[in-house]
């Protein structure tokens, strides 16, 4: 009952986000957006597609550790993540739809930092993902012990994200990608350094 009103939670997120940034068909700035859209081979295209899939896993850790702690720290970090997450996640997918680009590719995920990355089949679909094990381990843990088990895949998921962001910042050909990348950069490296203190307040390191 409690993750069912969690997964509406999320749904109804990303319907805002994506009708905030998603102007009428008919509109002056929908018909721009179309004419200079980015090839779906770009980076603005493949880091929208890849980092709403990594955003998509930090929303749902967030959720699982919120159900197994009752600290109001961690779990107003995780509402934070959730709400951060789920929108930003809204607002590429938006852009994707904007520029009449599909959603999800066949290329391997990475390919528009150069070095594309082959997933090993664990659950683990680009770098800093949890595995399968390690959330079916969240998902077992409580109290303290969740907190530990999330920051610390948080932090690994926040560092790989941040590398991603800083590419698509310096390399994106349009300036709400390169302006939402380089604002992700700020905020992950600024929660990373928070969990690092919230894991020495529990005796444990990254």
């Amino acid at each position: 009952m409690v993750l069912a009103g969690a997964a509406l939670l999320l749904v109804a997120l990303a319907l805002v986000a994506l009708m905030v940034v998603r102007p009428s068909a008919a509109s002056p700035s929908a018909s721009s957006a179309a004419q200079s859209a980015p090839a779906g081979d770009s980076v603005d295209a493949g880091f929208a597609r890849d980092m709403a899939i990594h955003h998509q896993q930090a929303v749902e850790m967030s959720f699982i550790v919120r159900e197994r702690t009752d600290d109001e720290d961690v779990r107003r970090l995780a509402y934070d993540i959730i709400n951060t997450q789920a929108n930003q996640r809204g607002m590429m997918l938006g852009w994707l739809e904007l520029w009449g680009l599909p959603k999800s590719s066949s290329a391997p995920p990475m390919r528009w930092m150069g070095h594309p990355f082959t997933p090993s089949g664990d659950g683990a679909l680009m770098p800093g993902m949890a595995t399968d094990a390690e959330l079916a381990a969240l998902r077992e843990a409580e109290g303290v012990a969740a907190e530990v088990r999330f920051l610390r895949l948080m932090t690994v998921h926040h560092q790989a994200g941040a590398d991603m962001a800083q590419a698509a910042a310096e390399a994106a050909g349009t300036r709400p990608i390169r302006d939402l990348a380089a604002g992700m950069v700020r905020g992950q490296q600024s929660e990373i350094g928070l969990m690092a203190d919230m894991l020495e307040a529990r005796g444990a390191t990254p």
